[in-house]
């Protein structure tokens, strides 16, 4: 059996990773389907049947404009689904260039690094969005560029003790030995070390990542007014949740079951790709 077989399996064979896998399965799809297909077009409206309750013709019921609930929210799982792979993207390049920096063989490089995150990990992603926000405006842009900031330092400062073993150890200083560029010995021998704990923090950002789309687009920070997004959904239904409580119940359902799911597929991602914890992974080496 091949070595994704075998993480495939090794996470269906646990009760989180089949949520996390259906749940997530579910959501590709339905950003998939949206593309082509939503109940109603976005800008259907009836001022005639506002905060409907869920019926036959709308099944999540319409929000204060006369809106298809459902269409907005199959819209927003494609602007939450790109936001989460760009967030994570953008944090992984960061996180990882800071720690080939941290581990660097030159000390002031390193040093210097270690202080360069720790006084910028600080800074809150609130603030890090409100800055670039003032040139660039509200915006998709500005959540996975605010979070991907963010989230990239605090994962160079989680990786920085285990790539920091790996990188003081003989195979390494080996391969340097060999002629191996320093490079090619980060992402061949220095990573793949970090790649279980690199595989939760990069989950738990894409999870975190859609909270921080919800409340930055509450605070007027976020997505742009009439940008399809979970966030949108939340922060326009928020206002009248004294007069419709249902109004708030569906996205806050979704964001939730979505945040959980890919928590969960990440613990369950790290337990697959470590051999001590999936023996399957040592019988097949």
């Amino acid at each position: 059996m091949s070595a994704s077989k075998i993480v495939i399996s090794s996470i269906w064979s646990k009760v989180g990773g089949k949520y996390a896998l259906v749940v997530i399965g579910l959501w590709l799809l339905t950003a998939a389907a949206s593309l082509v297909w939503t109940p109603y077009p976005l800008l259907d409206t009836d001022g005639f049947n506002v905060w409907a309750s869920p019926s036959a013709a709308h099944p999540l019921g319409t929000d204060g404009t006369g809106a298809d609930v459902l269409s907005w929210l199959m819209a927003g799982s494609r602007t939450n689904l790109l936001i989460a792979v760009l967030t994570v993207i953008v944090a992984a390049v960061i996180g990882l260039a800071l720690v080939a920096a941290m581990v660097s063989r030159s000390g002031a490089l390193a040093s210097t690094s270690v202080v360069v995150v720790d006084a910028l990990i600080s800074i809150p992603t609130v603030l890090i969005a409100l800055i670039l926000t003032v040139p660039f405006g509200a915006s998709a842009a500005v959540v996975v560029a605010s979070c991907g900031c963010a989230y990239g330092l605090n994962l160079a400062r989680i990786l920085r003790p285990s790539a920091m073993l790996a990188a003081r150890s003989a195979y390494v200083e080996s391969a340097l030995w060999s002629g191996a560029s320093t490079v090619r010995v980060f992402f061949s021998h220095i990573v793949p070390n970090t790649l279980p704990v690199l595989c939760v923090q990069l989950s738990m950002s894409a999870g975190t990542s859609m909270l921080a789309e919800a409340g930055l687009t509450y605070l007027g920070v976020g997505v742009g007014a009439g940008v399809p997004s979970w966030g949108h959904s939340l922060s326009t239904s928020v206002k009248f949740i004294s007069i419709y409580p249902m109004a708030v119940l569906w996205p806050g359902l979704i964001v939730t079951m979505v945040v959980v799911a890919l928590n969960l597929f990440g613990d369950a991602l790290r337990d697959a790709l470590d051999p001590l914890t999936n023996p399957a992974l040592r019988e097949d080496s």
